[in-house]
């Protein structure tokens, strides 16, 4: 699923037509240009963490199951990208297919699972 540019930064929308997210293909960066996760080849998509979230659709759209599949292991996060600059502008969303029941669009519903890399659960709390 290499459909991105590597060298341009792409939206990734939610349902309603929000743009939450960008993709400097593998990455993934909030509106503000933190890092909050990558793609895998596979469109697997995944926190700074290291925890599975979804896949990337050809929406683009960042959808993940309602319940929890553990049968996808934590993976070792790549090294920390760059902060980027999220562009100005973007293009209208495109029309998105509704969802059926089972799954989520989690920038939409779930915006927490990709977190900022000092924010999370994943975190330690310090004493």
């Amino acid at each position: 699923m290499n459909k991105f540019d590597p060298k341009k930064i792409n939206p990734i929308y939610t349902t309603r037509g929000d743009v939450d997210a960008f993709i400097l293909y593998p990455m993934l960066y909030n509106p503000i240009g933190e890092w909050i996760g990558w793609v895998t080849p596979k469109a697997e998509v995944y926190s700074v963490h290291g925890d599975y979230v979804g896949w990337l659709t050809e929406d683009p759209r960042i959808l993940r199951k309602r319940t929890y599949d553990f049968s996808k292991p934590s993976m070792k996060p790549p090294a920390k990208p760059t902060k980027v600059l999220a562009p100005a502008s973007v293009p209208l969303p495109p029309m998105m297919a509704e969802l059926s029941f089972d799954t989520i669009d989690v920038l939409y519903d779930e915006p927490e699972r990709l977190p900022t890399l000092d924010s999370g659960d994943a975190l330690q709390d310090m004493d």
